[in-house]
């Protein structure tokens, strides 16, 4: 979800459950196989008249309608929530840095994909991740209800044949479902913008079970741990950025690619993503940032396709208190490196619309929500 769509589907769910918008946090599992809805984007391209249809505007209205309709049923049908749980495991052989084939200056030479057929870049290593699969449950009384799973890394395994799939992570959290029909499972990713499977997965459809029941084992393995304790404490917190565009994102420049019969679908489409995020910095639209904390116990939700640092750096405010962290949450700046990481190229880099400030804004923000755990 990017932008005005994004939103959409905060004040749609927020007016569904009798509260604001800013108290609802939408994040995208971020399988290739889905669609992407962009609305502005989508105005941009229709204008065209020549390029594929980006959103179909009547089943977008469709989703909101039907997925107000069960938040609206589900808060007729609430129950308590009186305990709450946290564990966590590690992931064996899924999440890899994409961002390790590097010149000797740190530039980067080729960039390691979800699905990586060259055998030398699988041979790279790991690269820095986050290998920790954490698990958030919660109960009413002894009867687990619900178990958030957060896991940083893009989660795909083949991809771009048109099916819509939810693909490994899809896979693992149904099996988990399967196991406990009574409870909720599911699933969030964390800050994977340069994490993918590409180390372990060379895109054929055997993988893909295999990487699945290596998320499903993480799953198992951090329920292990809960440990359900009495509520004591809830907390929400946001808080809003509006980082600088990206030098690159030049509108007249945007604007000549979308209207250029010569240029590429590809190029044309993905400018009108670039030229709806400059006129919403523009009109100075934030992106949001929010916390919620209960007991000792921290979810963060993030925007867009953050680098994997920041949610390490969330855990080192954090302290010694568990936090999990769920990034994909408004998608449109598209990518979020750290600073460090611009001018050493990769593909990441070609498609941040942000310009290196936003790493300062975003770690201050994170700094600020975080705050009440570093008391603790």
């Amino acid at each position: 979800m990017f932008n005005e769509a994004h939103l959409a589907w905060r004040v749609a769910l927020a007016e569904a459950a009798g509260t604001t918008p800013d108290r609802v946090a939408v994040q995208c599992v971020h399988q290739h196989n889905a669609p992407l809805a962009c609305l502005d984007a989508a105005r941009i391209v229709a204008e065209q008249g020549d390029l594929p249809r980006g959103v179909d505007l009547e089943f977008f209205n469709e989703c909101l309608d039907r997925a107000g309709a069960s938040v609206t049923q589900s808060v007729r049908r609430a129950r308590p929530v009186t305990h709450i749980a946290s564990g966590r495991a590690q992931v064996e052989k899924f999440a890899s840095n994409r961002r390790v084939h590097r010149d000797e200056e740190g530039f980067v030479i080729a960039t390691r994909n979800s699905r990586e057929t060259s055998e030398s870049m699988r041979e790279l290593p790991e690269g820095l991740i986050d290998p920790w699969l954490k698990t958030v449950a919660f109960y009413d009384g002894d009867l687990k209800i619900a178990a958030c799973h957060y896991y940083a890394t893009h989660p795909m395994s083949y991809y771009g044949d048109g099916r819509v799939s939810s693909d490994t992570v899809g896979l693992a959290r149904k099996r988990r479902q399967e196991d406990e029909p009574d409870c909720a499972h599911i699933y969030f990713t964390g800050c994977a913008g340069n994490i993918a499977a590409g180390k372990y997965n060379d895109g054929s459809p055997e993988r893909r079970p295999i990487l699945s029941d290596r998320i499903y084992d993480g799953m198992v393995r951090a329920e292990r741990e809960l440990r359900p304790e009495p509520i004591s404490e809830v907390s929400w917190s946001t808080t809003g950025v509006i980082p600088k565009v990206n030098d690159a994102l030049f509108r007249a420049d945007l604007e000549e690619t979308i209207r250029s019969k010569t240029a590429s679908v590809m190029d044309r489409c993905r400018s009108s993503y670039m030229l709806s995020w400059r006129r919403r910095i523009e009109q100075k639209i934030p992106l949001g940032l929010s916390f919620l904390r209960i007991n000792g116990i921290g979810m963060l939700h993030l925007p867009a396709e953050c680098f994997v640092e920041y949610q390490l750096r969330a855990q080192k405010m954090a302290r010694t208190q568990f936090l999990a962290t769920a990034a994909y949450g408004d998608g449109g700046p598209w990518y979020i490196p750290v600073k460090e990481e611009y001018g050493k190229g990769g593909y990441e880099l070609t498609v941040a619309f942000c310009d290196p400030e936003v790493d300062d804004l975003i770690t201050r923000g994170m700094r600020e929500l975080l705050h009440p755990m570093q008391e603790r």
